[in-house]
């Protein structure tokens, strides 16, 4: 595998872009997917595709950006720290590593407290930007620093996992845990621009990688059923990385939650679709103290709910069976580590769309849809979530 600091040489042109769903570029240079997230005067491109680092320098040279502080964590940093502050030093941009402990973890007051520190003994100030290069816990904890950093500084995602490409670094969520809930401390910052560069993945861990699909499944069974088709024909490619297949099934993902998002960017109602198995997959969280990665503990959700939607929306079993065969192709839940299911069913009333203590359930009705808001009595949750984690 090539450097990465190679990548970034200068800040030089790299790639042209492509609009999604087509291909553009000269010279044999491969063309990058784009996806736009059209929210008025604060839309933003998400750039798809080997080499979309390249980009990076350049556009915030364009943004007039005076300085960057790059946020990452210790598993990324020695891979693609160096490279990225390299190439924004190498176009005037004053810049500065910060690394976090990796995981879940980090996503904490006290973390975020030093993340704020550094940008200030760094001399971050409105005209420049934050970097967060990393998962969704480096781009939800940069973000959230960017977000009530002097009352707002611009800031870009620079996701490195499948699951931040696909998830977290698009619709501006952004935020920390408190000691009791998942995301409970946080604000609705959209970033400047993501850069998804697919050679990112190269380095990620087998079971971190596919754990991804947990999120990718999910937009396939409540809203897009040709997705599903997709997923099921190209899980052999998909496992293998192959980048036809991944950049095609990333930007898919993409196009998906863009359009949710446009919407609805502050969760007033549609955007509750992107919550679907979210409920038990967070509960699940929060109860193994987040031993269970978050895409793992969707496809626990998924299933929960899926089943749910049987009993209580009137959706055919057949999607049930879809659903745990996508899930299947992908090793998904897979081997998870002992969780109490009264610890489940305790964070369950924890869930930030609960209202008035009533947990509104996002449900399938049928392969491509689902139905926000859902009341479902608490026997039929207890029996489901035994049956889930048995």
């Amino acid at each position: 595998m090539a450097r990465p600091a190679a990548a970034l040489r200068g800040g030089s042109r790299a790639r042209r872009c492509r609009a999604a769903g087509r291909r553009g570029g000269a010279g044999g240079a491969g063309a990058l997917g784009l996806v736009s997230v059209q929210l008025a005067e604060r839309a933003y491109p998400v750039l798809i595709g080997s080499g979309a680092l390249q980009e990076l320098p350049r556009r915030l040279r364009e943004k007039a950006a005076s300085s960057a502080a790059v946020v990452s964590d210790s598993n990324v940093a020695g891979e693609w720290g160096e490279a990225v502050v390299a190439g924004l030093t190498g176009v005037g941009i004053r810049s500065q590593l910060h690394v976090v402990r990796p995981g879940e973890q980090a996503k904490s007051l006290s973390e975020l407290s030093g993340v704020l520190d550094f940008m200030e003994l760094f001399g971050l100030d409105r005209w420049g930007v934050v970097v967060a290069l990393g998962g969704g816990t480096v781009g939800d904890l940069a973000g959230f620093a960017a977000a009530v950093w002097q009352r707002g500084v611009r800031y870009v995602q620079v996701p490195t996992t499948l699951l931040a490409m696909v998830d977290a670094s698009v619709g501006g969520k952004t935020g920390v845990n408190s000691k009791r809930s998942k995301n409970s401390i946080g604000a609705v910052w959209q970033p400047l621009a993501v850069f998804s560069d697919l050679t990112t993945l190269r380095t990620l861990p087998e079971a971190e990688y596919l754990a991804a699909f947990g999120e990718i499944v999910k937009y396939a069974v409540s809203l897009d059923r040709d997705l599903a088709e997709t997923l099921r024909l190209q899980a052999p490619a998909l496992r293998e990385r192959d980048l036809t297949a991944l950049e095609s099934v990333v930007t898919r993902g993409i196009e998906l939650k863009a359009q949710v998002v446009a919407a609805d960017e502050r969760e007033a109602g549609p955007r509750e679709v992107l919550n679907y198995g979210h409920t038990v997959g967070h509960a699940l969280e929060i109860a193994s103290d987040f031993a269970i990665p978050h895409g793992r503990a969707v496809a626990v959700g998924l299933r929960a709910a899926a089943r749910l939607g049987v009993e209580c929306c009137g959706c055919p079993q057949s999607v049930v069976e879809v659903q745990d065969e996508l899930l299947a192709a992908f090793g998904l839940p897979g081997d998870l580590p002992p969780v109490r299911e009264s610890e489940v069913l305790a964070a369950l009333p924890r869930d930030k769309k609960a209202r008035e203590g009533r947990l509104r359930w996002v449900l399938p009705r049928e392969l491509g849809k689902v139905q926000v808001g859902v009341s479902v009595p608490a026997t039929a949750v207890e029996r489901v979530v035994h049956e889930v984690l048995s």
